[in-house]
Protein backbone atom coordinates (compact mmCIF):
# COMPACT_ATOMS: atom_id res chain seq x y z
CA UNK A 1 0.00 0.00 0.00
CA UNK A 2 3.17 2.63 1.09
CA UNK A 3 4.20 2.24 -2.97
CA UNK A 4 0.71 3.05 -4.52
CA UNK A 5 0.56 5.66 -2.05
CA UNK A 6 4.04 6.91 -3.35
CA UNK A 7 3.19 6.11 -6.89
CA UNK A 8 0.08 8.29 -6.52
CA UNK A 9 1.79 11.03 -4.80
CA UNK A 10 4.77 11.25 -7.39
CA UNK A 11 2.98 10.18 -10.60
CA UNK A 12 1.03 13.70 -11.49
CA UNK A 13 4.17 15.56 -10.56
CA UNK A 14 6.10 13.65 -12.63
CA UNK A 15 4.07 13.97 -16.18
CA UNK A 16 3.48 17.80 -15.02
CA UNK A 17 7.28 18.21 -14.76
CA UNK A 18 7.61 16.46 -18.58
CA UNK A 19 5.31 18.15 -20.14
CA UNK A 20 6.32 21.61 -19.27
CA UNK A 21 10.04 20.44 -20.32
CA UNK A 22 9.08 19.34 -23.41
CA UNK A 23 7.45 22.52 -23.69
CA UNK A 24 10.85 24.42 -23.69
CA UNK A 25 11.70 24.08 -27.40
CA UNK A 26 14.40 26.13 -28.38
CA UNK A 27 16.85 25.72 -25.64
CA UNK A 28 16.84 23.23 -22.64
CA UNK A 29 17.72 23.78 -19.30
CA UNK A 30 20.61 22.58 -17.75
CA UNK A 31 19.43 19.38 -15.42
CA UNK A 32 21.33 20.19 -12.87
CA UNK A 33 19.29 23.75 -12.65
CA UNK A 34 16.60 22.01 -12.87
CA UNK A 35 17.10 19.63 -10.25
CA UNK A 36 18.19 22.54 -8.39
CA UNK A 37 14.68 24.50 -8.88
CA UNK A 38 12.89 21.13 -8.14
CA UNK A 39 14.96 20.88 -4.13
CA UNK A 40 14.56 24.50 -4.01
CA UNK A 41 10.25 24.07 -4.20
CA UNK A 42 11.29 21.14 -1.52
CA UNK A 43 12.98 23.40 0.89
CA UNK A 44 10.19 25.93 0.52
CA UNK A 45 8.29 23.92 2.39
CA UNK A 46 9.95 23.99 6.03
CA UNK A 47 10.49 28.07 5.09
CA UNK A 48 6.29 28.10 4.46
CA UNK A 49 5.84 26.69 7.97
CA UNK A 50 8.40 29.19 9.32
CA UNK A 51 6.61 32.00 7.51
CA UNK A 52 3.41 30.88 8.64
CA UNK A 53 4.17 30.77 12.48
CA UNK A 54 5.88 34.35 11.95
CA UNK A 55 2.43 35.82 10.55
CA UNK A 56 0.27 33.57 12.76
CA UNK A 57 2.17 35.20 15.99
CA UNK A 58 1.61 38.83 14.63
CA UNK A 59 -2.03 38.25 13.61
CA UNK A 60 -4.10 35.03 13.60
CA UNK A 61 -7.65 34.55 12.33
CA UNK A 62 -9.40 31.03 11.77
CA UNK A 63 -11.36 32.28 9.18
CA UNK A 64 -11.61 30.06 5.55
CA UNK A 65 -10.72 33.60 3.95
CA UNK A 66 -7.28 33.94 5.84
CA UNK A 67 -6.11 30.33 5.82
CA UNK A 68 -6.89 30.24 2.02
CA UNK A 69 -5.41 33.63 0.99
CA UNK A 70 -3.07 34.39 3.49
CA UNK A 71 -1.70 31.06 5.27
CA UNK A 72 -2.01 28.86 1.66
CA UNK A 73 -2.00 31.78 -1.19
CA UNK A 74 0.15 34.55 0.02
CA UNK A 75 2.69 32.78 2.40
CA UNK A 76 3.18 29.48 0.09
CA UNK A 77 3.71 31.69 -3.19
CA UNK A 78 6.10 34.10 -1.61
CA UNK A 79 8.41 30.75 -0.46
CA UNK A 80 8.60 30.16 -4.15
CA UNK A 81 9.33 33.69 -5.47
CA UNK A 82 11.67 34.10 -2.70
CA UNK A 83 13.61 31.00 -4.26
CA UNK A 84 13.09 31.96 -7.83
CA UNK A 85 14.31 35.13 -7.58
CA UNK A 86 17.37 34.25 -5.37
CA UNK A 87 18.70 31.54 -7.21
CA UNK A 88 17.44 31.97 -11.07
CA UNK A 89 16.78 35.71 -11.59
CA UNK A 90 20.36 36.56 -11.95
CA UNK A 91 21.38 32.79 -13.77
CA UNK A 92 23.06 33.19 -17.06
CA UNK A 93 20.65 30.30 -18.54
CA UNK A 94 17.76 32.25 -17.24
CA UNK A 95 17.77 33.89 -21.17
CA UNK A 96 14.25 33.51 -22.83
CA UNK A 97 11.32 34.34 -21.99
CA UNK A 98 10.21 30.39 -21.30
CA UNK A 99 12.55 29.85 -18.68
CA UNK A 100 10.70 32.08 -16.54
CA UNK A 101 7.60 29.66 -16.71
CA UNK A 102 10.08 26.92 -16.41
CA UNK A 103 11.64 27.30 -13.70
CA UNK A 104 8.98 28.05 -11.59
CA UNK A 105 6.96 25.47 -12.52
CA UNK A 106 10.20 22.67 -11.14
CA UNK A 107 9.68 25.01 -8.29
CA UNK A 108 6.16 24.62 -7.82
CA UNK A 109 6.07 20.91 -8.33
CA UNK A 110 9.02 20.40 -5.82
CA UNK A 111 6.79 22.28 -3.30
CA UNK A 112 3.61 20.13 -4.49
CA UNK A 113 5.86 17.13 -4.92
CA UNK A 114 6.16 17.36 -0.35
CA UNK A 115 2.53 18.30 -0.01
CA UNK A 116 1.30 15.57 -1.99
CA UNK A 117 3.05 12.78 -0.39
CA UNK A 118 2.57 14.02 2.89
CA UNK A 119 -1.33 14.86 2.38
CA UNK A 120 -1.67 11.12 0.19
CA UNK A 121 0.01 9.44 3.49
CA UNK A 122 -2.47 10.54 5.72
CA UNK A 123 -5.53 10.82 3.47
CA UNK A 124 -5.55 7.28 1.40
CA UNK A 125 -5.40 6.56 -2.44
CA UNK A 126 -9.35 8.80 -2.40
CA UNK A 127 -6.94 11.91 -1.42
CA UNK A 128 -4.44 10.79 -3.71
CA UNK A 129 -6.52 10.91 -6.78
CA UNK A 130 -8.12 13.99 -5.82
CA UNK A 131 -5.47 15.81 -5.41
CA UNK A 132 -3.86 14.47 -8.81
CA UNK A 133 -6.80 15.79 -10.53
CA UNK A 134 -7.06 19.76 -8.26
CA UNK A 135 -4.38 20.06 -6.05
CA UNK A 136 -1.12 19.00 -7.71
CA UNK A 137 -2.05 20.80 -11.35
CA UNK A 138 -3.25 23.79 -9.03
CA UNK A 139 0.18 24.14 -8.06
CA UNK A 140 1.37 24.15 -11.91
CA UNK A 141 -0.80 26.59 -12.97
CA UNK A 142 0.22 28.95 -10.25
CA UNK A 143 3.45 28.14 -11.23
CA UNK A 144 3.08 29.19 -14.91
CA UNK A 145 1.34 32.59 -14.25
CA UNK A 146 4.23 33.41 -11.53
CA UNK A 147 6.59 31.90 -14.44
CA UNK A 148 5.03 34.09 -16.83
CA UNK A 149 4.94 37.79 -15.52
CA UNK A 150 8.45 37.20 -14.02
CA UNK A 151 10.04 36.80 -17.60
CA UNK A 152 8.10 39.55 -18.52
CA UNK A 153 9.81 41.65 -15.38
CA UNK A 154 13.51 39.91 -16.31
CA UNK A 155 13.18 40.81 -20.53
CA UNK A 156 10.92 43.81 -20.75
CA UNK A 157 11.92 45.88 -17.31
CA UNK A 158 9.99 48.96 -18.93
CA UNK A 159 7.43 47.82 -16.10
CA UNK A 160 9.38 45.61 -14.18
CA UNK A 161 8.46 46.14 -10.60
CA UNK A 162 4.84 46.36 -12.27
CA UNK A 163 5.50 42.25 -13.37
CA UNK A 164 6.99 41.18 -10.28
CA UNK A 165 3.93 42.39 -8.13
CA UNK A 166 1.86 40.37 -10.71
CA UNK A 167 4.33 37.55 -10.24
CA UNK A 168 3.64 37.54 -6.51
CA UNK A 169 0.38 38.27 -6.08
CA UNK A 170 -0.92 37.06 -8.93
CA UNK A 171 0.08 33.22 -8.15
CA UNK A 172 -0.98 34.46 -4.61
CA UNK A 173 -4.73 35.34 -5.38
CA UNK A 174 -5.12 32.46 -7.76
CA UNK A 175 -4.39 29.64 -5.54
CA UNK A 176 -6.00 31.86 -2.38
CA UNK A 177 -9.37 31.55 -4.61
CA UNK A 178 -8.56 28.10 -5.72
CA UNK A 179 -8.17 26.74 -1.95
CA UNK A 180 -11.18 29.29 -0.68
CA UNK A 181 -13.87 27.96 -3.23
CA UNK A 182 -12.38 24.11 -2.22
CA UNK A 183 -12.99 24.81 1.64
CA UNK A 184 -16.16 26.44 1.71
CA UNK A 185 -18.01 23.81 -0.37
CA UNK A 186 -17.03 21.41 2.43
CA UNK A 187 -19.49 23.94 5.28
CA UNK A 188 -22.21 25.25 2.92
CA UNK A 189 -26.30 23.63 1.87
CA UNK A 190 -25.11 20.98 -1.24
CA UNK A 191 -27.01 22.94 -3.82
CA UNK A 192 -24.67 26.26 -3.04
CA UNK A 193 -21.68 23.86 -3.29
CA UNK A 194 -22.98 22.33 -6.42
CA UNK A 195 -23.17 25.42 -8.33
CA UNK A 196 -19.69 27.26 -6.41
CA UNK A 197 -18.00 23.90 -7.55
CA UNK A 198 -19.50 24.18 -10.85
CA UNK A 199 -17.71 27.80 -11.27
CA UNK A 200 -14.55 26.24 -9.71
CA UNK A 201 -14.46 23.65 -12.44
CA UNK A 202 -15.38 26.38 -15.29
CA UNK A 203 -12.70 28.76 -13.82
CA UNK A 204 -10.25 25.90 -13.44
CA UNK A 205 -10.72 24.97 -17.57
CA UNK A 206 -10.38 28.98 -18.30
CA UNK A 207 -7.06 28.85 -16.00
CA UNK A 208 -5.75 26.10 -17.93
CA UNK A 209 -6.48 27.85 -21.37
CA UNK A 210 -4.69 31.35 -20.29
CA UNK A 211 -1.91 29.29 -19.16
CA UNK A 212 -1.14 27.47 -22.54
CA UNK A 213 -1.77 30.64 -23.95
CA UNK A 214 1.06 31.92 -21.70
CA UNK A 215 3.24 29.24 -22.25
CA UNK A 216 2.75 29.43 -26.46
CA UNK A 217 3.65 32.91 -26.38
CA UNK A 218 6.82 32.74 -24.51
CA UNK A 219 7.52 30.18 -26.56
CA UNK A 220 6.95 32.59 -30.17
CA UNK A 221 9.47 35.67 -27.89
CA UNK A 222 12.85 32.68 -28.01
CA UNK A 223 15.50 34.10 -29.21
CA UNK A 224 16.61 30.87 -30.12
CA UNK A 225 13.58 29.98 -32.53
CA UNK A 226 14.93 29.42 -36.24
Amino acid sequence: MSILLLHLSILPVVLLLLFVYFQDKYEKEPFGLLLLAFFGGMIAIPTDLLLVSIVNAIHYSNSVFYSAFIEAGFCEELCKFAILFLFFWWNKNFNEHMDGIVYSVFVGLGFACVENILYVFQGGVGTGIVRAILSVPGHFLFAVVMGYFLSLAKFEGKHRFGYLVASLFGAAFIHGLFDWILMIVQDIPTFLALIFFGLFIFGDIMLWRVCIKFIRRHQENSPFKE
